[in-house]
Formats: structure tokens, C-alpha cells, sequence
């Protein structure tokens, strides 16, 4: 989800002082032919590491949207109405938003390894306090904490991805990789209609425990995976030296505090509100994934209000939605095997030198911007009694088709536009805005709806779609003049 995307331009994204580590010595020859080398790994190692990888981003995402089938039954029990209830929800979104602000500088000094570590048992322990909480306020700040500690380990793994695969075989397993968040919000309310139907609410959060024991267990042989960290522990003169040293550890200083705050806060911000590709990116999937998240409120009134649903039945429509998701991944893998590596190709044959231009990537985002808007409109002209429920259950299959074609092909987008440096301030202005947008949608939704009606609610966001779809067309036409005028794109 915050994922951050591994690009193909860079193997080693991240700055190191040591000059032995620089491109071209022998120390760097070296570590081309060192088994410690995650590329040097045997393909059953690192497909058990990718797996790994797409099972934290599953889970957390799970978590997020487990909640939903039992919003209604837990305002009842701590007599609140829906909406308020639905804030376990919107904030659990909204301490997604501060992963990678989290788990980059933490991935940077201290590897990879124990941003997973630490972050979902910590997620984990807050949902146990969610599932016993005796209020509606603890229940719903368990989740927030959740949300928090749960987000490093999803906005870490595209770092873990670029640390094991090299470009020319990265695709089939990024692929895998940007599936798994939209997986676990569409598997999270079919196992929940079911849960809560034949449980109670409580048992929502008991189930997400379960995933996330069930996760670290099964993560418990990753290795590290960043060459920085590995170096540093591995070498036994470093290790000597620090024993013998009679020094103090040294203490936080002004320098790190002050590149934390420039690198993880300010040039987010600084991207989102001053270059055009980040701002109406994340302004785009921002949108579409308000209202796949708004869709765990909407739907069940909708199909239950409509065609008389239960529980169960509720959650079975959210099927449709991974349908949909897996159709992207497939559009996004062809895409970049039939139109974006042909054509590198034919460039190198003409003897071009260097990466296609990043406007190539953008084919699947141009097709999904049209799908968004027909499944928005299909749902909500047919979302009624008189037209059989399958109708509207299919519409949520090219929705969420472009959604995914938008946010893969965007982020990929974003990466090669600026690069190693930048390009993770681009993806985190992209995580913060996307999760603050899907934290704010839930909470309106069903006043929404209920005023409107639900054919002209979701006609609504039908036209909201219809006014972003130039977005990736203009920036496949004019993108290379808009990069030019920038200051942070390459």
C-alpha cells in the first residue's frame, strides 16, 4: 500500500558514507559475488522473502477493513451511533498515513529486518486491546495505535523488494507484491460477514490477532536484506572496534533530528504542494481509495437496504472487488511485458542509451481512469430493486480493476520521474495523502447515501472520477515538459 515500489534505475537507493562502499571499488566488486548478497540468494530464498513481504502488507490492510462488517453492532453495545463507530475505521487509516515517516529512517539505520519485527506484534498487542476494550473510545485508539505500528512493515517492503530482485526479474514479484494491500481490505469483510454473523464483533479483532501471530510465525526465517546493515554487522573489525572503544554511544544529535525532519515531514509536503505529478497523483488515488474504503460502509447499506442482504451476504459482494484486483495485476504484468519491455527493446536496437521515458509506464493508468468511472456509474444506475443484485456486484469489478491499474502504474511512475533521492518524498506525500482521504470518506458516507440516495451518491463520485481521468493522459503527453519545469524530477 505505502508501498514503496522498487525502481529498476537503482539497486541501492540509500546513501552511504563509507567510501569502500562506493561504485566500482573492489569492496563493491566483492559484494557482487558475496553470498550475504540478496541477489546471490537461491530463487526458493528469495520467493520465500517475497511472500513474506506480500503477507505483512496482506495482513495489515486486513486489519484495517476487519472491523467494518461490525461497526453497526459495536455502536449498538457502547451506544454510540454508526458513524462514531465507524471512527475505528478512519483512524486506524489515519495511523497508516504515518508509515513511512516511520519505517523509512528506521529501515535506513537499523535494516529492514526489524521494522517487521517490531511493528506487527506491537500492531497486534493494540488489537488485543481493541477486542477487550470496554468503551468505544478505547476501542477506537487500540485501533489507531494499531494502525501506527502496523504501517512501517507495508511501507518497507518495495525496499525490501529492490534489495533482492534485479530489475529484469522484479516484475512478476513487485506484481505480487502491490497485490497483496488490496487483497486483504476485499478478503477482510467476507471473512467478517461471517464472523460477525455467527459471533460477535469482538471476534473481528480476534480474527486479525490470529493473522498476525499466524505472520510473524511464519516470518520468522527472513534475513536482513539491507546491503548497508549486513555489511556493518557482519564485519568483525567494526564490531571489535566498538568493543574496545572506550567511548560513549553517541547521543541523538541536532544533524540527525534535523535530516529526519527535512527527509521524512518537510519534503513530503514540500513535494505534494510544489510539483504538479506528485499533487494530482496522490489527489487521484487518494480519491480512489476513499472510496474503496468509504465501500465498507456504503455497500452493506446499500445491498442490504436494497435486496434485503445479511451479514454474510454483504460480504460476499466485496468478492467482486478482489476479481478486480486480480485482473489488474494481470494488466499491469502484460502491460509491462507486451508495451513497456518491447519497447525497450526496439530502443536499444536503434541504439538508444538509457531507460525509456517515464510517460511509458503510464498505458495501465490511462485504461483504469476509464474503468473507475464506468464501474462508479454502472453501480450506481443499477444498484436497485428492480435490476438483479449480480448487476451491481459486477460493477465493483472495473472499479477496482483501475483503481489498482492507477495506483501500481502511478507509483512506478512517481519512482522513475524522481528517481532514488526523491522518489521516496514523492511516495510518502502519496501514502499520507491517500490514507488521510481514506480515513476521512468512512465518515460521511452513509449520511451521504442515505440523503442522496444511492443512485445519485455514487453518480457523484462517478462524475468526481470523470474529472480525474485526464490526469494520466496529459502526463503521458505533456509529462517530459512538466518534469523539465520541476525541481526535483531528473
Amino acid at each position: 500500500m505505502e508501498n514503496e515500489l522498487p525502481t529498476d534505475k537503482e539497486e541501492d537507493s540509500s546513501p552511504t558514507s563509507d567510501p569502500e562502499s562506493a561504485p566500482g571499488s573492489s569492496h563493491e566488486l566483492d559484494w557482487e559475488d558475496d553470498p550475504r548478497n540478496p541477489y546471490n540468494w537461491s530463487d526458493g530464498k528469495r520467493l520465500y522473502h517475497t511472500v513474506c513481504v506480500s503477507l505483512y502488507a496482506f495482513t495489515v490492510t486486513y486489519m484495517s477493513s476487519a472491523y467494518a462488517p461490525g461497526a453497526k453492532a459495536t455502536g449498538q453495545q457502547f451506544h454510540v451511533s454508526e458513524t462514531v463507530s465507524l471512527l475505528g475505521i478512519s483512524l486506524f487509516c489515519l495511523g497508516l498515513a504515518f508509515g513511512p515517516m516511520i519505517g523509512a529512517p528506521l529501515s535506513e539505520t537499523a535494516g529492514r529486518l526489524i521494522v517487521y519485527r517490531l511493528g506487527l506484534p506491537i500492531a497486534t498487542l493494540f488489537l488485543i486491546g481493541a477486542a477487550t476494550s470496554k468503551n468505544i473510545a478505547a476501542e477506537v485508539i487500540c485501533r489507531f495505535f494499531a494502525g501506527v505500528f502496523g504501517s512501517p512493515a507495508l511501507s518497507v517492503g518495495g525496499g525490501t523488494m529492490a534489495d533482492m530482485w534485479p530489475p529484469a526479474r522484479r516484475g512478476p514479484a513487485t506484481a505480487l507484491f502491490v497485490m497483496a494491500p488490496f487483497m486483504g481490505p476485499c478478503i477482510a469483510p467476507i471473512i467478517g460477514g461471517f464472523v460477525v454473523e455467527r459471533l460477535n464483533w469482538r471476534w473481528l479483532e480476534w480474527v486479525s490477532v490470529f493473522w498476525g501471530v499466524a505472520t510473524c510465525v511464519f516470518a520468522i526465517g527472513m534475513k536482513e536484506t539491507y546491503k548497508k546493515k549486513i555489511l556493518e554487522r557482519d564485519n568483525k573489525d567494526k564490531i571489535k572496534e566498538k568493543l574496545l572503544s572506550k567511548k560513549k554511544m553517541p547521543s541523538l544529535s541536532w544533524g540527525a533530528v534535523h535530516k529526519w525532519v527535512t527527509e521524512s515531514l518537510v519534503r513530503p509536503m514540500h513535494l505534494l504542494f510544489t510539483e504538479p505529478i506528485v499533487l494530482f497523483l496522490s489527489l487521484y488515488i487518494g480519491f480512489d481509495f476513499a472510496v474503496l474504503y468509504a465501500f465498507f460502509a456504503s455497500l452493506p447499506l446499500v445491498f442490504q437496504k436494497t435486496y434485503g442482504f445479511n451479514s454474510h451476504q454483504n460480504g460476499l459482494v466485496f468478492i467482486s472487488l478482489g476479481v478486480g484486483t486480480l485482473i489488474a495485476t494481470m494488466t499491469n504484468v502484460l502491460c509491462d511485458r507486451f508495451i513497456y519491455q518491447r519497447k525497450a527493446i526496439e530502443a536499444r536496437e536503434r541504439g538508444d542509451v538509457g531507460h525509456l521515458p517515464p510517460e511509458q509506464r503510464l498505458y495501465p493508468a490511462m485504461m483504469g481512469s476509464l474503468g473507475v468511472a464506468v464501474g462508479l456509474f454502472w453501480f450506481a444506475w443499477t444498484a436497485r430493486s428492480d435490476i438483479h443484485w449480480i448487476s451491481p456486484v459486477l460493477a465493483l469489478i472495473p472499479f477496482n480493476w483501475g483503481n489498482l491499474c492507477i495506483f501500481a502504474t502511478s507509483i512506478t511512475y512517481m519512482i522513475d520521474c524522481y528517481g532514488a533521492r526523491y522518489g521516496a518524498s514523492a511516495l510518502s506525500a502519496n501514502a499520507f495523502t491517500r490514507y488521510v482521504f481514506a480515513a476521512a470518506f468512512p465518515l460521511f458516507i452513509i449520511q451521504m447515501y442515505n440523503k442522496m440516495t444511492t443512485k445519485w451518491a455514487a453518480s457523484l463520485l462517478g462524475f468526481i472520477a470523470i474529472g480525474l481521468i485526464p490526469i494520466p493522459w496529459i502526463l503521458f503527453v505533456f509529462g517530459e515538459k512538466i518534469r523539465k519545469k520541476g525541481r526535483y524530477a531528473l
